[in-house]
This record gives C-alpha cells, sequence and structure tokens, in this order.
C-alpha cells in the first residue's frame, strides 16, 4: 500500500461511518464552490487528525461508509471533442465551460454519465443519469441527456464530435459535516486514450477537495491557517492531460502539474 492510501485508510478509520443517505442528506452539494489542495501525507495526517476529532468544537467530521467500506476505488472515462474544447476552455477560462464524463465506482459496479457545468458565479453544477451495466456512456439516451442539460442551461447545442480523452483512477475517502464535504483522493494514475501514454501521482501526495455552498469551510480555514497549505489550481483531467501531453500545459498550472506528477512517474 502506497504512503498516500495508508494515510486515507488510517484516517477513515478513525473516523465515524455513516452511509451514503446520510452524505446526501447532510451535504449532497450538486451545485457548490470546490477548492483543491496538494497535502503531502505527513500534513495530511495531522490535518485528518484534528477533522475528525471527536472533541472539536462544531462537532467531528464523519466518513462515507458502504458494506463496510471507508475507501473506494473510483475510475472515470473523460470526453472531449478532437481539439480538446473542454479542456482548452477550462484552460482559459472560458464560458460556458462544461466537462463530460463517465464514472464507474469499482466496487459497487456502478456507472454515471455527469456533466459538470460552471454556473454563473463560478461555482459547478453537476448533472448526471446512472448507465446501466454493459450500456454504452454515450448512448442515444445519454446524448439527448446531454443536450437536454446544454440546452437548458446554456442555450447552446450539444457537440456532435465527443471522443474518448482521459482515463483517470483512483482511491477516495469523502468525509462530511453538515453542508460540507472533502473528499481526499491518492493513488491517481492518468491514461492518455489518445495515445496509450499513462502518468501516476506521487505517491506521497493526496488530493483534497473541499465542497461547500459558498463561503470557505473549516477544513479550508485548517489547511490554510493550520497548515499553511495554499489551495492548488488543479483538476484531475486538466492536470492529467497536461502531464501527458506537456504542449498543452498553461503556465500558471505547471507548478501544481509537477507536484503531482514528478517527472519520473510519466511511464509509456
Amino acid at each position: 500500500m502506497i504512503p498516500a492510501v495508508r494515510a486515507l485508510a488510517r484516517a477513515a478509520m478513525a473516523a465515524r461511518p455513516v452511509p451514503l443517505a446520510d452524505v446526501q442528506s447532510r451535504a449532497e452539494l450538486l451545485s457548490r464552490f470546490g477548492r483543491s489542495y496538494l497535502v503531502p501525507v505527513e500534513l495530511f495526517a495531522d490535518f485528518a487528525a484534528e477533522l475528525t476529532d471527536r472533541r472539536r468544537p462544531d462537532g467531528p467530521f464523519a466518513v462515507l461508509c458502504i458494506n463496510g467500506r471507508r475507501w473506494f476505488r473510483y475510475r472515470s472515462v473523460h470526453y472531449d471533442t478532437p481539439d480538446l474544447r473542454f479542456f482548452h476552455d477550462h484552460r482559459e477560462g472560458d464560458r460556458p465551460g462544461y466537462l463530460i464524463r463517465e464514472r464507474r465506482y469499482e466496487d459497487t459496479g456502478q456507472r454515471q454519465f455527469e456533466i459538470k457545468l460552471t454556473g454563473r458565479r463560478g461555482e459547478t453544477v453537476k448533472h448526471r443519469q446512472p448507465l446501466l451495466p454493459g450500456a454504452p456512456a454515450l448512448s442515444p439516451a445519454a446524448r439527448g441527456f446531454l443536450a437536454s442539460v446544454l440546452d437548458r442551461s446554456y442555450g447552446i447545442s450539444a457537440p456532435a464530435d465527443l471522443g474518448l480523452a482521459l482515463e483517470t483512477e483512483y482511491t477516495r475517502t469523502t468525509f462530511v459535516a453538515d453542508g460540507q464535504r472533502i473528499t481526499c483522493d491518492a493513488a491517481l494514475h492518468c491514461r492518455d486514450l489518445a495515445t496509450g501514454r499513462a502518468v501516476r501521482a506521487d505517491g506521497g501526495l493526496v488530493l483534497v477537495e473541499t465542497r461547500t455552498t459558498g463561503r470557505p469551510t473549516a477544513a479550508d480555514r485548517l489547511l490554510l491557517h493550520g497548515h499553511g497549505v495554499v489551495a492548488a489550481d488543479f483538476t484531475k483531467y486538466c492536470g492529467g492531460l497536461s502531464a501527458l501531453r506537456p504542449d498543452l500545459a498553461a503556465t500558471h498550472w505547471r507548478k501544481a502539474v509537477h507536484t503531482v506528477f514528478p517527472p519520473a512517474t510519466a511511464c509509456s
């Protein structure tokens, strides 16, 4: 077990478990603001211990638990146009911005077709629908769902030339409090579906994302003021593709990309 996954497991086992229904009722957050942090495992261990401490004045964060499991394997397949329109729109901050992916929950076998939009205030708005086992992600039904969401949200048509772009795999633990959710990811592995090249994240790094409806969360304040960790401009899709195709990387992303994906982690 790599250090980052071991740190996730220890943090998850120290927290009070709650079922998925509790997470959805307390902090489903399909429309939310998010911040990303690149946290070394040593700092993550202290951060998670403080977050789940039962003596916290506002109460401890709990951990998502499904069928006895507290950390889960995720796989996402991202789609884009041949000219990587979604990637470039995100890099350049263009609006309207959106991403399309299939998410697979490897431990339960569930699949979701997801569309992540950028709202008027810069928030992320997620739309999703389940995929049946064996059904293609870009089925006529999924394309109809995509067309409906884009027309309703932005008044634009769905692109007809979508294709496979990037596959990501990682291990995730989710902590939750009322109106707050924190996802902690480790062992990120990205594969360019056009070239087959792959890259692995630093095994000593945990990718922490805080999600809320507005203002910075208790976790944001703890990371910044308690541990001196500042938010990073990093997403798995854009960061992974930038690591695999260095000519795509924006200057302001390079430090974060190199932190997550040291050159020695690239493989053919």
